[in-house]
């Protein structure tokens, strides 16, 4: 009895998360008046932001995350997941990113930019929470693996690139003018870094999920250094070797682990 009133309470808790998720990121991305996203900070969010921010077709991918979270939220409420210890142990956690993700668009459009920053490292810290959590509990059906796994792998892929785009806006903001001069080495250089996480994310996990949402996102860096402004073709072509190489580490390390399954 006392472990279907936890599963209820965690399966409302999750509802919960997911209404306030959409009603924040629908009042903070301006559906009820305002400037949109890319006007908020002055213009800092936007694709021309700074070198690390992807062109704005990439932002689409938000629809798919949204969709697969709500998917989500609606399958995890059914009566076969109140008990089941997988969801028991990560529910609470996504739900908190849900309302984190709510929260980071609500602090653009009314708070400060530093502070954009401190939500979305936060709101990442807590995806690759999830992500630990997951491996330790391996899906019990496709139905699952889709949906907890893919969801919240695109929303923890998706917000790794997202975070050092919003970084750098920030350090944009910040910056001397002369710094400008070594923008080009500094974005290869972070790049470089998101490589090596994603990299031994996707090893450590073997999910493919978080990998091919930050090659979506590096994609569109490229294509915003390519053909928008800031312009820099040493970032776009070091966006796509990473995305290219992110994406062939996850192919391996998916099939590493299905092997060792197998046997």
């Amino acid at each position: 009895m006392e472990s279907s009133t936890k599963g209820i309470a965690r399966q409302s808790l999750v509802i919960a998360a997911a209404v306030f998720m959409l009603v924040a990121a629908a009042i903070g991305a301006g559906a009820f008046g305002g400037d949109s996203v890319d006007e908020l900070q002055g213009g800092a969010l936007s694709a021309q932001g700074s070198y690390l921010a992807p062109a704005g077709p990439a932002f689409s991918i938000w629809s798919l995350i949204y969709l697969g979270l709500l998917a989500y939220t609606v399958w995890q409420a059914l009566p076969p997941q109140r008990q089941d210890e997988r969801q028991q142990a990560v529910g609470g956690w996504i739900a908190l990113s849900m309302v984190l993700n709510g929260l980071w668009l609500v602090t653009a459009r009314y708070l400060t930019l530093w502070l954009t920053v401190l939500v979305i490292a936060l709101l990442l810290a807590v995806l690759a929470r999830i992500i630990v959590v997951l491996g330790r509990f391996p899906a019990r059906n496709a139905i699952d693996r889709a949906l907890t796994d893919g969801a919240n792998g695109l929303h923890f892929g998706w917000v790794t690139i997202a975070t050092v785009a919003n970084t750098a806006a920030w350090l944009t903001q910040l910056a001397p003018e002369d710094w400008a001069a070594q923008a080009d080495a500094w974005a290869v250089a972070v790049l470089a870094v998101v490589l090596v996480i994603g990299a031994a994310s996707a090893w450590v996990t073997g999910r493919i999920a978080p990998a091919l949402a930050t090659a979506w996102g590096l994609s569109w860096l490229a294509v915003g250094r390519l053909t928008g402004e800031p312009e820099s073709t040493p970032t776009a072509i070091a966006a796509i070797v990473v995305a290219v190489v992110l994406v062939a580490v996850a192919v391996v390390a998916v099939l590493r682990r299905r092997q060792s399954t197998s046997r």
